[in-house]
């Protein structure tokens, strides 16, 4: 029993540290039970990083996703929320990214359309996500007389309903479409047509539409949060090469977009 006892407690001593991640286990691209979303791969990168292994704790996201898994112990590191939401602590921002807009590309009529106040987008029909900054700018210019609301349905992912916009947007039922910008460009991408994803960076009144991205730390562990940020900034290329394969638009601090490849943030 002595010679048992001694070989699990040496393997116990062996065994690395444990990353515990909160994360949806149904919100492409973000995450899955499957390790498919960017976030499970950024996950994966700071595990090694650090010599941890990897270990999940499943949450739906919702509004009470943050404080209930990072006060309640479930886990070490939420993967991305907006900066300055105060809900929990936050690290440095790891990416900068915006809300969007999405058109055709054979669309001639809002081609070059960059922000909302653009007279072109009168009259046209337009999918919205109510309670959204982009909608509330949209209501500001008097546009929502033509807007299609789209709604989660409850039990299922944001993904159906961003899945659904892009489609009437492939198949002409809808002019434009407003989305967040890692749901949009990612679900743009797999559309039936070429798609314009257009970063929502030049609104000059109404709420912000351009927000730094940072991962969730518990309060009161400055060391950790100093080890993942150290992360993040030795890590910040390959970082932005797994978040352009996503087709998340990318942006500096200013709103420009960041080349592929670059290691800018």
């Amino acid at each position: 029993m002595c010679a048992a006892g001694f070989v699990a407690s040496a393997g116990l001593a062996n065994a690395a540290p444990v990353l515990r991640v909160c994360a949806d286990p149904d919100n492409m691209p973000f995450s899955n039970e499957k390790g498919e979303g960017f976030e499970n791969k950024l996950a994966e990168l700071i595990a090694e990083r650090l010599g941890n292994d990897l270990e999940y704790t499943w949450f739906a996201e919702n509004t009470s996703y943050l404080p209930n898994t990072i006060g309640t112990g479930a886990c070490d590191l939420v993967m991305g929320y907006a900066q300055g939401t105060d809900l929990i602590e936050d690290t440095n921002p790891y990416y900068h990214t915006s809300y969007v807009l999405i058109t055709r590309e054979d669309d001639e009529a809002l081609k070059g359309v960059e922000s909302l106040s653009d007279p072109r987008l009168k009259q046209k029909r337009i999918g919205i996500f109510a309670r959204t900054p982009p909608a509330s700018i949209l209501a500001m210019h008097g546009l929502t007389s033509h807007a299609k609301p789209f709604e989660n349905t409850t039990g299922e992912s944001q993904a159906q309903a961003a899945k659904a916009m892009i489609e009437e947007i492939a198949a002409g039922e809808l002019d434009a479409g407003l989305l967040w910008g890692p749901v949009g460009g990612y679900y743009a991408q797999r559309a039936e047509v070429p798609l314009k994803v257009t970063p929502l960076v030049k609104e000059s009144a109404g709420p912000t539409t351009f927000y730094g991205i940072t991962m969730g730390v518990r309060p009161n562990e400055p060391q950790f949060k100093h080890e993942i940020n150290k992360v993040l900034a030795d890590n910040q290329q390959d970082i932005n090469v797994i978040l352009q394969g996503y087709n998340v638009p990318l942006l500096d601090r200013e709103g420009d977009v960041i080349a592929s490849g670059s290691a800018s943030q």
